[in-house]
């Protein structure tokens, strides 16, 4: 029987589009691939949306490896134009071993411009793999599925608090932005001097400031860090939470 798969990332955007599907497809399975390297309190999250969602969520994880640490130790590389070896051993050789080709894939892709080039890039990636992107079907931007969240008075992961624009790894090796490892330092510190470490270590430069590429650690003391993204809920969001509440 076909499946609908909704990948679960423990952010609100992927959170909200699993909500919206279970409202139009009941049985659809919610799968999460944990990396081992996001923050503790992800765990709350996810508990938090099984309450919501009526379900449990199931977790996969990689067969070689147990965090994306290990992947950077072992495969000696952190990132490179074409993604980083963490996305494809954490998150995609799990996916490729869970899913059948009839499965139909749910994305929690939304409608701000920069996700809704990223989901032209899956379809152009996958083009035989069967794709939905509810949240940009409906116009559900990244500060609606915060407010969303909000009003069903579910607390979003801490990272989100923190001014990180999303629940994922901390840190994430596809990150060039220097304000972003200016708040990785600022707010996880630990992972950030392990980070500095290993990537002097491999000669990999990952920021990039003024047009140059610089090691992370070069990043000067008082430069800002990113700032939280505020909940913003307009006409289509509310449609959407109507439709969510079978108020259609």
């Amino acid at each position: 029987m076909a499946r609908t798969l909704c990948w679960f990332s423990c952010g609100a955007a992927s959170a909200v589009a699993a909500k919206l599907i279970l409202n139009e497809i009941p049985d659809a399975v919610i799968v999460y691939c944990d990396t081992g390297a996001e923050h503790e309190d992800n765990r709350r999250f996810m508990s938090d949306c099984e309450k919501w969602f009526g379900k449990e969520i199931k977790t996969i994880r990689s067969k070689q490896f147990s965090s994306t640490w290990e992947v950077w130790e072992k495969r000696r590389y952190l990132a490179s134009p074409f993604g980083a070896p963490c996305t494809s051993e954490m998150k995609v050789a799990p996916r490729l071993d869970f899913q059948l080709p009839s499965d139909t894939h749910v994305f929690g892709y939304t409608a701000d411009s920069s996700d809704v080039r990223r989901a032209n890039r899956m379809l152009e990636t996958y083009p035989d793999m069967k794709q939905r992107h509810p949240l940009i079907e409906k116009g559900i931007t990244k500060s609606a599925c915060l407010a969303m969240l909000e009003t069903a008075e579910i607390a979003p992961p801490v990272t989100y608090a923190m001014g990180f624009p999303n629940a994922n790894c901390i840190p994430c090796v596809k990150a060039t932005s220097p304000a972003y490892w200016a708040l990785v330092r600022k707010e996880a510190p630990e992972e950030f001097s392990k980070m500095k470490e290993l990537s002097r270590r491999l000669n990999v430069r990952l920021a990039q400031l003024r047009g140059e590429r610089i090691f992370i650690d070069e990043i000067p003391e008082d430069h800002p860090v990113t700032s939280p993204i505020a909940p913003a809920c307009d006409f289509l969001c509310h449609m959407a939470e109507m439709e969510m509440e079978g108020k259609e």
